[in-house]
């Protein structure tokens, strides 16, 4: 007998007995649910599309809802921004989302099953957006991009969707990742060819570096900081090549892109962000000192044993319980959005 795919469990719904069954013992599973990633039937209707309320934010913003578009992720924080082109040309935030959940613990994916986030540089065309997702509407990141690929990282299907629900994806609630689609999706259709998401590991600034010192993911973390620090410096979308088993920023090489991301990093033709790069270096520095200044000082470095949460959400599970917590994330009545959530099949995604 065949495997049933998520494919096929779409194209079989369920029956209004096995539905009113589920919705039952969905609430017995909801702990579950908010923990980790999990398949359900697909429920979505049209995708989203701007409201009036967002386009007159953007206005406000200067910016236009065709203008590109970026995403950067932190973890820690729980927090996911939004970051639209501006008539000056360089990015400014439009808004920043609070994350429901994400899985594992900081630090990159490597493998399938390991139930981690992603961290690193990945860019989302329109084919990757999945306005009829199992998940209300997503867009997968692409993991693993060229350089995990190249390094052996395994896994698929890791996404930013809603249902507030991870085993290895970025979850935000329906409400939340419906405006999102709706962003990045306009920008798609409209002339960006793919918009970049930054992924990390927490908000890269030389104490949160300094905290996590006895990392072993410090040295990963140190290369992605550059990315980070030219987004920071230029408020324009770095350019990403990969070579020498890591992450090059806004670098123009002899005989073109690297296309090896193992071997060695051809020589540098130029740098395209020279401001940048000398307040890298600079930045660097105070990495440094922070961490030798740490060294001299006992700290208390947070654990996340099994993922996180952004504070609002959390602050509401204590007070209101997992019951009511689904019903504010899911923007309809109680008990939640999909009743189906939390007993269908688990979904890979990882």
């Amino acid at each position: 007998m065949q495997t049933m795919t998520a494919h096929h469990r779409a194209e079989n719904r369920p029956t209004p007995i096995r539905t009113a069954l589920r919705r039952t013992l969905a609430m017995l599973a909801l702990g579950a649910a908010l923990t980790g990633c999990m398949s359900l039937d697909d429920l979505s209707e049209a995708p989203p599309t701007l409201s009036k309320k967002m386009v007159a934010e953007m206005a406000k913003k200067a910016m236009k809802p065709e203008s590109p578009v970026l995403v950067r992720i932190f973890k820690q924080e729980s927090e996911l921004e939004v970051w639209k082109m501006d008539k000056s040309g360089q990015y400014a935030l439009l808004k920043t989302y609070p994350m429901c959940r994400w899985s594992g613990k900081l630090g990159p994916k490597t493998k399938i099953g390991d139930r981690q986030a992603p961290e690193g540089f990945y860019h989302v065309s329109a084919g990757m957006l999945n306005p009829k997702s199992q998940y209300y509407v997503s867009f997968n990141l692409g993991y693993p991009n060229r350089l995990e690929s190249a390094l052996g990282y395994s896994g698929e299907a890791l996404m930013v969707h809603g249902a507030c629900s991870s085993a290895g994806c970025y979850a935000m609630t329906d409400q939340g990742v419906g405006e999102i689609y709706a962003i990045v999706s306009k920008a798609l259709t409209s002339g960006q060819e793919r918009f970049q998401v930054q992924a990390y590991p927490f908000r890269m600034t030389a104490q949160n570096m300094a905290e996590h010192r006895g990392d072993p993911n410090m040295s990963f973390w140190r290369t992605m900081k550059e990315g980070y620090d030219s987004f920071e410096v230029t408020k324009r979308q770095p350019k990403v090549s990969v070579c020498g088993s890591r992450y090059v920023f806004n670098k123009e090489f002899d005989g073109g892109e690297p296309s090896d991301p193992l071997a060695a990093c051809p020589p540098v033709a130029r740098e395209l962000e020279p401001m940048a790069f000398a307040k890298i270096n600079a930045e660097n520095q105070r990495i440094d000192a922070a961490m030798t200044a740490a060294l001299q000082t006992t700290t208390t470095m947070s654990a996340y044993q099994d993922g996180g949460m952004h504070p609002s959400f959390r602050a509401l599970l204590k007070k209101e319980g997992a019951k009511k917590l689904a019903a504010s994330i899911s923007g309809i009545k109680y008990p939640i959005s999909r009743p189906d959530a939390a007993l269908a099949d688990p979904f890979d995604g990882e």
